[in-house]
């Protein structure tokens, strides 16, 4: 096939790439390589896989129409995996235009596309986050999401109802993907691991939000990559059992459908700060700033993958350990 996968020099993105090249397959990439981080990091990731043969790369940003409009009348991709987002919780609060113009702007331009290219199928990441305040675990694509509590969180659920429409009124299949804390080698220096990695060799305290006392869902970035693949495959049609009187969620008459990807393990902060220590070679414990829960967080998370797991034959499984161990390798390595 070839596929258009947006944000292929993002953490996520890049996986993603390299193992639908990897397949076969013809992958057209477009990132429009902000500065949110280090774009050398973003450079590092495209430089990989530029390397392998079958790869198109488009400097572009989801926000330009024009552009975006460009790259499907160009490449004419047979499915499309939407990966590109301002990305960081947080950040949001700083900057909220930004997140609206990538993530909600930006994905209404590759719906447009999807739509008048006769796109197969539309893949596009959202998030846990959307689970907001819901507090029934493990969190279930069949229960509501009416909360977020973050705008990024916001953003995304607008853009599993945006899909849902397109779906609806020109039977676009689709497939939403709720990741749960991704981490691994290649990783986003915003996030907690990395945070976490880069304080404790310059000898630094680190800063744990909670108390340490809250628990994620972390999922190994290879086992989302390989969820968004099989995904992929797996095109959407409509559930004829779908009622209007007691609606499911997480599926529709159209061709749509939401699918939690996490490792369903629920492991408490201090325990994966703890695998964090030993794969450094910390004997004892490194200092500590113990901080209050931050605002939009939640104190738990954990997925419920049963619905990947029956329709596309797979589970994430990556223990932290491991997963943990292979980030701090590719850390050492990359920043020597």
């Amino acid at each position: 096939m070839k596929v258009l996968v947006t944000g292929t020099a993002g953490f996520i993105g890049s996986h993603v790439a390299h193992k639908l090249l990897d397949r076969g397959d013809e992958v057209v990439g477009v990132d429009n390589m902000n500065a949110y981080y280090d774009v050398s990091l973003k450079e590092a990731r495209l430089k990989r896989i530029a390397a392998k043969p079958g790869y198109v790369h488009v400097k572009a940003d989801l926000s330009d129409r024009r552009a975006i409009e460009e790259v499907f009348r160009t490449y004419k991709p047979n499915r499309v995996v939407n990966l590109a987002a301002q990305a960081g919780v947080r950040y949001a609060a700083e900057n909220p235009h930004v997140y609206v113009d990538s993530n909600v702007v930006g994905f209404l331009h590759i719906l447009e596309g999807c739509r008048h290219n006769s796109v197969e199928h539309l893949v596009y990441a959202s998030t846990s986050s959307v689970y907001g305040a819901n507090q029934t675990l493990p969190f279930s694509e069949h229960a509501s999401t009416e909360h977020p509590l973050t705008l990024y969180a916001a953003t995304k659920k607008a853009n599993e109802m945006m899909a849902h429409s397109y779906a609806h009124l020109y039977s676009l299949p689709s497939t939403g993907l709720r990741f749960f804390t991704v981490y691994g080698p290649w990783g986003r220096p915003d996030m907690a691991l990395f945070l976490f990695t880069k304080a404790i060799l310059a000898g630094e305290p680190i800063k744990v939000f909670n108390h340490g006392k809250h628990t994620r869902d972390f999922t190994y970035v290879d086992d989302i990559a390989e969820g968004v693949v099989r995904a992929l495959d797996k095109v959407p049609t409509g559930n004829p059992a779908w009622n209007g009187l007691e609606p499911d969620p997480a599926t529709s008459r159209a061709p749509y459908r939401i699918y939690n990807i996490g490792n369903q393990r629920q492991v408490e902060l201090t325990r994966y700060i703890e695998v964090l220590e030993q794969c450094l070679g910390r004997n004892t414990p490194v200092a500590r700033e113990m901080l209050p829960l931050q605002a939009g967080d939640v104190p738990d998370t954990r997925a419920d993958v049963t619905a990947l797991a029956n329709d596309v034959g797979y589970r994430p499984s990556t223990p932290v350990e491991t997963g943990v161990k292979n980030f701090v390798d590719w850390y050492l390595a990359y920043y020597r």
